[in-house]
């Protein structure tokens, strides 16, 4: 019943917008309904989708058009199917859409208001399924807009199949002249979205469901995505360990303590082992154990110098009117 309802919905829907679209852009709110529609369980089509994204692939005036129409389906749902196929659009433009298309949803995300990615308030109390579907809904909208901000820090989307190696190449070339703080705020802002994937709802759906597995697989994706550029920076913190500052080292940890605070439940979302995920966090287990070692050092160096400050103090009480200025000098330098 709920899936002829749907059927009837979208055709009403359709009928809406040959009266009232413009000729020129009815094309395009078309494909936004036929990419998004309300049947239930099934993810876009991929004739569809992959209609919509050339549509997009033109002009910055139909790049906005296209995502104005799916931001406006998205938040005048209260249908779970629709709201996750929206969504999963939104992701799969993320992931291999046009840079046109790709730059319009950054610039009417980070722009606010009503239509943006906050879906906190969505609930379908339609079933005890689409009950659930909510909670996938409210996740999925928010991970998006988190993938989106470290992308716009990073300064290239993360998950993008359009990152070339050559581009990745350049990449690894690059990250040896990044400032520490600029390589710890992209380090944690990768970590945050980690901490994002690994608060997806309940998956005991994804089994039966086809589009909660779609969902599923592209976020798979990002997650390898994710643990690659984390290992290009781990990598050069291990050479620049000893170099950092106190805070610099106190951000480094705290988010290498995140990260392996996600590690059981990343492990029970992906079952498949790859060796850049293995080498991630054999990594962090050999950054924690130098981390230790550096502390150590350190304190034998303070210790030393205490040690010779406590001297100091010993040789001046001899002659009262003989002051240290090495004391000064060590505490400049500490």
């Amino acid at each position: 019943m709920r899936e002829l309802i749907g059927i009837v919905k979208d055709k009403i829907s359709l009928s809406k917008l040959a009266l009232l679209s413009k000729p020129q852009t009815l094309s395009l709110h078309v494909a936004v309904l036929r990419t998004t529609s309300h049947s239930p369980s099934t993810p876009p089509n991929d004739h569809h989708l992959a209609t919509l994204l050339s549509l997009g692939d033109s002009s910055r005036a139909t790049a906005s058009i296209i995502i104005h129409s799916i931001m406006n389906r998205l938040h005048r749902t209260n249908d779970s199917y629709v709201a996750l196929k929206c969504l999963l659009t939104i992701h799969h433009i993320i992931k291999r859409g046009p840079f046109i298309l790709k730059d319009q949803l950054s610039v009417f995300s980070s722009a606010g208001g009503r239509n943006n990615l906050k879906l906190s308030g969505f609930r379908d109390g339609a079933s005890a399924t689409t009950w659930v579907l909510s909670a996938w809904v409210r996740w999925y909208a928010r991970y998006l807009e988190t993938l989106l901000s470290t992308s716009k820090s990073l300064g290239f989307v993360v998950c993008s199949s359009s990152y070339s190696v050559l581009e990745r190449e350049k990449q690894q070339d690059s990250i040896s002249s990044y400032m520490n703080s600029d390589l710890i705020r992209d380090f944690c802002s990768l970590v945050t979205l980690i901490e994002e994937i690994c608060k997806v709802p309940d998956n005991l759906l994804v089994e039966r469901d086809k589009l909660l597995h779609s969902v599923m697989e592209l976020l798979a994706n990002d997650y390898l995505s994710s643990v690659n550029e984390i290992l290009l920076r781990l990598s050069e913190f291990r050479e620049r360990l000893g170099l950092l500052s106190f805070n610099e080292s106190v951000e480094l940890a705290s988010g290498l303590d995140r990260l392996t605070a996600c590690k059981d439940k990343s492990l029970q979302l992906f079952s498949i082992r790859k060796p850049s995920v293995e080498t991630l966090w054999e990594m962090i287990e050999e950054l924690n154990n130098k981390f230790g070692f550096v502390k150590l050092q350190k304190l034998r160096r303070d210790s030393g110098s205490e040690s010779a400050r406590f001297g100091d103090r010993v040789l001046v009480t001899r002659d009262p009117m003989k002051f240290s200025s090495g004391r000064l000098r060590l505490n400049y330098g500490s």
